[in-house]
């Protein structure tokens, strides 16, 4: 890993608490889609965060950071960046990485800001000229939390490779057009076999231990399910 001084060239709010920063770094860098960073805070203090650009833009980092006053963990960088302008990051970091050698196809899984690892993955499979197919599960409290909700569905209209199946726990929205309950339940209930599929998966740690318990009784190869939270969990 490179230890560099980034220049922070946006910080804006995407809903009401997440927020795109966009990182200038004095150097390019070389990096894996699905791979992270760590923010400097302090000399024992580093904080992870998913990089939701593609290694197609070296010079330009892209982070989701899920924050407010009351999650000081990322509620601080936010503050950081604000004051300082910059950020002392460790990049890259990370064996979770798009593996584009496979043949089967993708199903990518997120909760919440872990969309961001997906993001990613698939910014970068569909630049690509593969033909295999990729599925995009992301899951929410209610739509808003949702993002890159239209993008996301304007994507999949224009590209027939990939599918986007949104997931939230409660709509009172009208019309929804995705799924309601909890998204790991919900990719269970609509894979006929999951051990056809590679499968990457970001969000909260008991989310992945639950999925990662969940697919395995379900059948797939644990070389099938790939995301950095497994290592700890």
């Amino acid at each position: 890993m490179k230890q560099l001084v980034a220049n922070v060239r946006r910080c804006e709010p995407l809903n009401g608490f997440v927020y795109l920063v966009e990182l200038e770094l004095p150097e390019p860098v070389e990096f894996i889609a699905g791979q992270y960073l760590t923010v400097v805070m302090g000399e024992r203090d580093e904080r992870p965060f998913s990089i939701a650009s593609t290694p197609a833009e070296k010079r330009y980092l892209q982070l989701h950071i899920g924050a407010a006053p009351d999650n000081p963990y990322a509620w601080e960088v936010i503050e950081k960046i604000r004051h300082d302008g910059v950020l002392t990051i460790k990049v890259p970091a990370g064996d979770a990485g798009y593996a584009p050698t496979s043949e089967r196809p993708l199903m990518l899984i997120a909760g919440g800001t872990g969309f961001s690892y997906t993001w990613s993955i698939l910014q970068q499979h569909l630049a690509s000229s593969s033909e295999r197919n990729v599925e995009l599960y992301w899951g929410g409290k209610q739509p808003q939390d949702l993002y890159f909700h239209d993008r996301l569905r304007a994507l999949a209209a224009s590209d027939k490779r990939f599918t986007y199946s949104p997931v939230v726990e409660s709509s009172a929205q009208a019309g929804w057009g995705g799924f309601t309950g909890l998204v790991i339940p919900t990719v269970l209930a609509e894979t006929a076999n999951l051990a056809n599929y590679d499968i990457y998966i970001a969000g909260r740690f008991e989310m992945v231990r639950v999925a990662r318990d969940a697919f395995t009784a379900a059948g797939l190869p644990r070389d099938q399910l790939f995301g950095d939270a497994l290592a700890f969990i």
